[in-house]
């Protein structure tokens, strides 16, 4: 469910527009930030009150590039292209124009939806190493961790040692 309902961003619109409210006390009526309440401002201005029902959907590879083409032609923000274009957040369109930055134009085209697919436990890649190298391996990671042993209960016994010969030496 929506954070605020059509009604209360009506409210809120009408009330900048009708009763000159700045829009932070526009905002506060209801709770929301100015951020949104530009955004409401915008999409009301540029579609009426059907600017102000959510429409979450897809968008085609070719509407995103257009969006981002049109924003970088006109100069405009991030939050005024949404509007233009009744896209419902401006995160939406700057993530499309990161895209469209780091991976070139033709990644806006591509179908990115959905979580990652984790590799199948089957298809998990073996070991490729000989038999006896890995062996060889195991035993001296063994042997290593036995010599860290060693030292760690020999740097106790030393700090042991010198401790209670200062207690010695105090008394």
């Amino acid at each position: 469910m929506a954070k605020y309902s059509h009604e209360q961003k009506l409210e809120v619109v009408l009330g900048v527009i009708d009763k000159n409210l700045s829009l932070k006390d526009a905002g506060n009526i209801i709770g929301a930030c100015i951020g949104d309440v530009q955004t409401w401002l915008a999409a009301y201005r540029e579609f009426g009150v059907e600017g102000l029902l959510i429409k979450n959907g897809t968008y085609s590879g070719q509407f995103k590039n257009d969006v981002i083409e049109y924003m970088h032609a006109n100069h405009i923000s991030l939050r005024k292209t949404a509007a233009k274009f009744g896209v419902p957040s401006h995160r939406i369109v700057g993530a499309w124009e990161r895209i469209y930055y780091e991976e070139g134009r033709e990644a806006l085209f591509r179908d990115n939806r959905g979580r990652k697919k984790m590799p199948d436990k089957n298809n998990v890649q073996k070991s490729k190493l000989d038999k006896k190298v890995e062996e060889d391996l195991i035993a001296e990671n063994q042997r290593l961790r036995m010599e860290i042993d060693y030292l760690k209960k020999l740097n106790a016994l030393i700090l042991e040692k010198e401790k209670s010969a200062r207690k010695t030496k105090r008394k």
